[in-house]
């Protein structure tokens, strides 16, 4: 069933046609969240969103590129707000005042540095103004080829490949800082 197809089926009440969707499109939406959001079970939460956001718009999709490029985009900006969203500081302590317990024993800092590392460079892309930051999340946390992205957004290829250096660049200051720290 191609994407045309599925859509309809949908928006014409198929149980069938949304259950073959989420089979589908579930596992890509969750890692492209865990991209942005560094945390797998925040991006099981943001996929579930996304999904039920799609059910209740697939009749809004105009069928201009992939639907599974559709979900992606949706998914990744609901990530991006899920990320604004965010306590500003990792915590050290669990409620109790205790020290963080790590799986497998591993020694907390590195792994808590690396986790602020992670959420400085989400929260870099995700201050990145438009059209910078829907082209750099697509490419990068969406994996969307430049194509793709071309098709989702309605520019041509020069304009997406435009926008990518562009906000690559943009992102370049707020990573130098990251690697003096």
């Amino acid at each position: 069933m191609d994407d045309r197809e599925l859509a309809q089926a949908i928006v014409a009440g198929d149980r069938d046609a949304f259950r073959l969707l989420v089979e589908r499109e579930s596992g890509p939406i969750v890692r492209a969240c865990a991209r942005v959001l560094g945390d797998h079970d925040a991006a099981e939460d943001v996929a579930q969103e996304c999904l039920v956001t799609a059910y209740q718009l697939i009749g809004s999709w105009r069928g201009e590129g992939s639907l599974h490029g559709w979900l992606i985009r949706i998914a990744i900006n609901r990530a991006l707000r899920a990320v604004k969203r965010r306590r500003r500081f990792l915590p050290l302590e669990n409620e109790s005042g205790e020290p963080l317990a790590i799986p497998g024993g591993s020694e907390p800092l590195p792994d808590v540095l690396m986790a602020e590392r992670d959420r400085l460079v989400q929260q870099a892309v995700a201050s990145l103004p438009e059209p910078y930051r829907e082209t750099i999340v697509l490419r990068y946390f969406g994996e969307l080829s430049i194509a793709e992205i071309a098709s989702q957004t309605g520019h041509p290829i020069g304009t997406v490949k435009t926008h990518l250096g562009r906000g690559l660049l943009r992102l370049r200051p707020a990573l130098a800082e990251l690697r003096q720290t």
